[in-house]
Parts: C-alpha cells; structure tokens; sequence
C-alpha cells in the first residue's frame, strides 16, 4: 500500500462519485433526474455510485411527496461533508507537498530556490 493509498478515501477517488459529492455541496440536495442530466451519466451507473455513497453514509435520500409524482432526493450528510474536506485537502498535500529546503546564508539551497535566486542576479 503507497502514501496515496493510506491519504484518499477510495470512495470519493473514484471520479463519478467526486462529480456526485462535489455538485451537492454545491446544489444541497438533488433529484436523480438532475443528478443524471448535470453529470451526463446512464441510470443504471448513477444508481450503483449512488449505492457505493449512501452505504458509506456520504448521502442520503429523502423522499419528497410534495409533487403530484414522488421522488427522491438526494444531499450529503455531515459525514459526507467531512469526508470531502479531508479527501480534498488530503488531495492538495499529494499535489503540492511542502518544500524541504535549507536556508544557509539568506539562500535556499532547493532547486526552486535556487532557480528564483537566479532570476534575481
């Protein structure tokens, strides 16, 4: 198992479900018609990630019998935010992992640094 493994939750790594999860942050809840149209996706694969988010209690449905047709909606749960902000920060560490550098005399002796150093001369 490498670093990448051990830091992104395997749910969320998979893009559809990333797709899924980041527009109801966005949108709060949503129907599986909406989800379907913005996500340009078949029933039947929103239906099996849907699945694989709501067994980890990322989402949650609510039925909504408000219209003349009932349907479900769909939103995150408190869990499912949670584990949104750790996957993304998680995701921003591997994308940009901090500089080790030593400083010795006002000069860094990281390549970066070295390179900016050289702009300046």
């Amino acid at each position: 198992m490498n670093q990448t493994d051990t830091l992104l939750d395997a749910i969320l790594h998979q893009p559809m479900r990333t797709q899924i999860v980041a527009y109801l942050v966005g949108r709060g809840e949503a129907t599986f018609t909406e989800l379907k149209r913005v996500l340009d996706v078949s029933d039947g694969n929103l239906e099996s990630h849907l699945k694989k988010l709501i067994a980890a209690d990322y989402v949650e449905p609510r039925t909504d019998s408000s219209n003349t047709r009932q349907q479900t909606l769909y939103s995150l749960t408190a869990g499912g935010q949670a584990a949104l902000r750790l996957y993304t920060k998680n995701l921003q560490k591997l994308l940009n992992p901090p500089l080790k550098s030593k400083v010795k005399a006002g000069r860094s002796t990281s390549k970066l640094g070295q390179l900016a150093w050289a702009k300046k001369a």
